[in-house]
């Protein structure tokens, strides 16, 4: 679907990749130059993560995948309200099909306000349907958002917890982690500063980061904490918090910092057949959707540089969502992190252990492992 506002002549896009149980779940993002085929992409990428953490033991069954864009700047000042306005025309497939929550240059606070607007319980009403009790599954969920470490609210914790987990994993797989692994994270958001904060908390220097102001730098590890103290709501570090020691480069230089780990935290399309030469990383790990073009990875494959997938990589926070609604976890952040730990690192090695068996990339053994998942949900 293609929606116009009637206000800016702004555009915005649904896309409803597949329905389960009636239901599709994806989020909304909003960026200048959003167009339809990005979201199909999009919307497509949330069927496979949906299906690929399917486990017949748990009371959340997954849902398709949908997701909404709008071809919007979100630091524009009448960004809300083409927001609002996008949500309100949405507003019978949210009730119906599509349970929409926060994605690139959306935050969940705002998404949830013009969202009771609209006259919707929460931006979640479709999967409400299909649980017992909705009212208390509203609160679990509600309480998993006010629970706030160190500052941040868990629900901005737990996808960048969850790359992290994946990419400990991985790298450890790989013997990267004995070697002194070092990673560089382009995007400071909910998911590149979450990731950045538990891949330091494990050990592994993150020497650099690049947010929409360019890239920050130190061969030793920046002090990730410090700069996320100073972030605001659009992933911006105030440069005031660096330290005198750190170092400051143009933004197009990202690809150029020495390290072993790569974590695309951002935009979609970020690593391209253009710059895939540029990357001197061993380790790939998709945080942000859909960075890594087809043409990009299979050159980093030929390479012998794994792709960790963003169906897989960046799942936690949607599962999250439903486990904490459909009562799987409790709303705290112990249950939360033991929960995704276990799931995404079990997800990794069965991943590359098919890989490993059949030859194939990564991507490949990820997509057979969710189409398998996907055939055996009920309908």
């Amino acid at each position: 679907m293609t929606w116009t506002d009637e206000v800016t002549g702004k555009h915005g896009y649904l896309v409803i990749d597949r329905l389960v149980r009636g239901a599709a779940s994806g989020g909304l993002r909003m960026r200048e130059g959003c167009t339809l085929d990005e979201v199909r992409d999009l919307a497509r990428g949330m069927t496979l993560k949906e299906a690929v953490v399917y486990s017949p033991g748990d009371a959340y069954v997954p849902f398709g995948g949908g997701k909404g864009g709008i071809d919007c700047a979100p630091q524009d000042p009448g960004a809300r309200g083409v927001m609002a306005r996008y949500v309100a025309a949405m507003k019978p497939l949210l009730q119906a099909y599509w349970s929409a929550g926060e994605d690139l240059g959306v935050r969940q606070d705002m998404l949830e306000e013009v969202a009771i607007e609209a006259g919707l319980r929460s931006t979640v009403d479709a999967a409400l349907r299909l649980v017992p009790d909705p009212a208390a599954a509203l609160e679990r969920v509600r309480a998993g958002f006010a629970v706030d470490l160190d500052g941040v609210s868990l629900a901005d914790l737990v996808g960048g917890y969850g790359v992290a987990e994946v990419t400990l994993a991985a790298a450890e797989r790989m013997g990267l982690r004995a070697g002194g692994a070092r990673a560089v994270v382009q995007g400071f958001g909910s998911m590149g500063g979450a990731t950045a904060r538990y891949l330091a908390r494990a050990g592994v220097p993150v020497v650099g980061i690049c947010d929409v102001l360019g890239v920050m730098w130190h061969p030793d590890g920046l002090d990730v904490e410090a700069l996320l103290r100073t972030r605001d709501r659009y992933g911006r570090v105030d440069r005031r918090a660096l330290r005198p020691a750190d170092r400051e480069l143009p933004r197009e230089e990202w690809l150029a910092v020495e390290a072993e780990i790569l974590v695309p935290a951002a935009v979609s399309y970020a690593l391209t057949e253009a710059n895939a030469d540029s990357i001197r990383a061993r380790l790939v790990v998709e945080a942000a959707n859909i960075p890594t073009t087809p043409g990009a990875e299979a050159a980093l494959t030929h390479r012998g540089v794994p792709v960790i997938p963003d169906f897989v990589a960046n799942v936690a926070t949607n599962a999250w969502w439903w486990w904490t609604l459909f009562g799987d976890i409790a709303p705290t952040a112990e249950a939360a992190f033991a929960k995704i730990s276990t799931t995404l690192r079990a997800l990794l090695h069965e991943m590359l252990d098919r890989a490993a068996g059949t030859g194939g990339s990564p991507r490949a053994a990820a997509l057979a492992m969710a189409n398998e998942r996907a055939a055996e949900l009920p309908r």
